[in-house]
Formats: C-alpha cells, structure tokens, sequence
C-alpha cells in the first residue's frame, strides 16, 4: 500500500512556542524619500497658504478702496445734482425779478392795489431761498452790488465808501448773489 507521504510537521521545542512580535522595519532609503517628499510638501502648502492669504488681503484692500471710490462719488454726485437744481430754480427766480421790480416801482409811484400781489409774491420767494440785499448805510462791497453813482465824503477818517441809496435791489438765492444791487455811494 502505498502511504501518503504526510506534511512534515516541526517538531520540538519550537513548534510549541508562540512567534515572537516582530519589530518595525528598518529605515530603509525608500521610506526616508518619502518622508522628505513628505516634508516637503508640507511647506510647499504652508507657502502656498501664505500666498492665498496675501492675495486674499490685497483683494480685500482692493474691495475697500472701491467700496470708499463708490461711496465719495455718490456723494460728490448728490452734491452736484442739488448744485444745478439751485442753479436752475434760480434761473427761474432770476426770470421773476423784473416782475417784482415792476411791483415795487408801481407801489413806489403810489399804486397800493400792488403791494398785496408783490407781499406774495416776496414771501412765496423767500420761503424758497431768496433774499433781498439790505445795504443801506453799509460799506461798499463790489460783489454784492454796483456802484452807479458816487458822491465824495465829507468824513477824512472813513475808509471806503458807504452805500447811501439803493437804486435797484439786489437779491442772494440760498446764499449766492443772484442779482447785485444797483448802489449809490459816498465816501
């Protein structure tokens, strides 16, 4: 008959002990390349965090500067607009003028029927922004009136010249000269 030949089987005192754990291996060049490789890209994510958040800064600077652009311009814009809406109503007051001073020659000859249209007419327009120019009895200041006529002063010690009539007003819208008076001065 013929026997199977059978597995050899260890015998003696090291087949009954248990395997002793086995140590990690040792460094070999293969694992410290990795490890380089490692290390370096680590720094090369390191350098490329610090460059997005340099760029990150520099955009944000730029979104700031852009967003203080935007905001002075709308207000230089809105400054502009209520400029020339002063201009135009002005112009259109300007254009109103000589009907005022048409009511005040007429109430000055006497025509009292006028005074209540000029009175409304005056109070509608200052309400607006519009002012007469009082300046009777004040120094003399060319940009705010004409001289047309002057007289010379009998005082040495004055001086410059005084306004001593008003011969046609003159009148501001929302403080700029809008019409200069026509004056009288002595001095």
């Amino acid at each position: 008959m013929d026997r199977e030949p059978s597995a050899a089987k260890p015998t003696g005192p090291a087949a009954d002990e248990p395997t002793a754990p086995t140590a990690p291996p040792m460094p070999t060049a293969a694992t410290e390349g990795e490890a380089v490789a490692e290390e370096a890209a680590a720094e090369l994510v390191e350098v490329d965090i610090e460059s997005l958040l340099s760029e990150r800064d520099q955009f944000k600077d730029i979104a700031l500067r852009l967003q203080a652009d935007f905001e002075n311009y709308r207000r230089r814009m809105s400054a502009q607009t209520n400029d020339e809406i002063d201009r135009a109503t002005g112009r259109g007051v300007e254009g109103l003028l000589p009907v005022v001073d048409a009511c005040e020659a007429a109430f000055a000859h006497g025509a009292d029927q006028v005074e209540p249209v000029w009175s409304a007419l005056i109070g509608a327009l200052q309400k607006q922004g519009l002012e007469a120019l009082d300046l009777q009895d004040k120094p003399f200041d060319p940009s705010v009136a004409e001289a047309v006529a002057h007289e010379p002063g009998s005082d040495p010690t004055f001086d410059g010249p005084v306004v001593v009539e008003t011969l046609r007003t003159g009148y501001r819208w929302k403080g700029r000269v809008l019409r200069p008076a026509m004056v009288r001065t002595r001095g």
